[in-house]
């Protein structure tokens, strides 16, 4: 298992999605996302589904001490961080 360093603009996105299951647009498709934090806030876990697709995205996000670490799971790092980064959830019924 490979980690790799997150950016600043991947680390303030992944912590602007709101914890749960939310829905949203990732390019031209849909997703449904699913984001967890865990241990008091220092591990994150985002696994996102295409809505009638197959495509699919998950990873688990450490803030140790010595820095943060993004762990893909079973993918490459660029294509979690442009998912994290695109991806835009839908607004709230009023």
């Amino acid at each position: 298992m490979t980690s790799h360093p997150p950016a600043r603009d991947f680390l303030r996105a992944i912590h602007a999605l709101p914890e749960g299951a939310i829905t949203g647009q990732y390019g031209s498709r849909r997703y449904l996302a699913c984001k967890a934090v865990f241990n008091a806030g220092k591990s994150v876990k985002l696994e996102a589904k295409e809505l009638g697709g197959t495509g699919y995205v998950s990873l688990n996000l450490y803030l140790l001490d010595t820095g943060p670490r993004l762990f893909p799971c079973e993918m490459s790092a660029a294509r979690v961080t442009a998912f994290v980064l695109g991806f835009v959830p839908d607004q709230p019924a009023a």
